[in-house]
């Protein structure tokens, strides 16, 4: 089951992860490698342990470990280093990234993140859009949510009140979230050694929805 709460964003500002890859290699005789993944997308791991900073911040991590019930609930996470729809320099537009071209019929389009380097590209599907922060164009006009389109903040489809005609290039800008877990059912933590500096280790991992 999926909590719709987003894990308190202080408290994840600073904290350390990024995307995994699982990469099957094989050592051939001569020498040679075969490379292979069984995995489409990318799984991001965090420690939710590093943003602590008092007494209060670990209260709150415990009271939001207890209502997940450790792994059992999925959440929300802020990745604070990859959590909009351009670059970080830029403000979100309804022209940042294309989800999809028009066929006069279709209705509902998954947002989706494209990361590109040199002729490569990774199409990375966006699950938990933030509401409200959506912003949608159909070749280059901007749209009305509420009138126009609406989204599903929950699953990350935009839904048009009428087909795009065919052809039309659709865009849109977004904030986003990471669906997440806790990787572990047991959180250890000393206050002495948390006030002496010792922050404890509680493991974060994506989840597949």
């Amino acid at each position: 089951m999926f909590h719709e709460i987003r894990f308190p964003a202080n408290l994840s500002f600073g904290s350390v992860g990024g995307p995994e890859r699982r990469t099957e290699i094989v050592a051939l005789a001569n020498g040679f490698e075969e490379r292979n993944t069984p995995w489409a997308h990318s799984r991001r791991h965090y420690d939710a342990g590093v943003g602590l900073r008092s007494l209060d911040d670990l209260e709150a991590l415990i009271a939001f470990f207890e209502a997940r019930r450790g792994q059992l609930h999925g959440f929300r996470w802020k990745d604070w280093s990859d959590y909009r729809s351009c670059l970080p320099s830029r403000l979100i537009s309804p022209l940042d990234q294309v989800i999809g071209v028009g066929d006069g019929t279709t209705t509902g389009f998954g947002l989706v993140k494209t990361y590109v380097s040199g002729l490569e590209s990774y199409a990375r599907p966006i699950a938990k859009p933030v509401a409200g922060s959506v912003q949608v164009a159909l070749s280059d006009d901007p749209k009305v949510e509420g009138i126009e389109f609406a989204v599903n903040p929950a699953s990350g489809q935009v839904v048009f009140a009428v087909p795009p005609p065919k052809g039309t290039r659709i865009t849109a800008g977004f904030e986003f979230d990471v669906p997440v877990r806790f990787d572990a059912d047991r959180i250890q933590i000393s206050v002495a050694s948390f006030q002496a500096g010792d922050v404890p280790n509680v493991p974060v991992v994506e989840i597949r929805l």
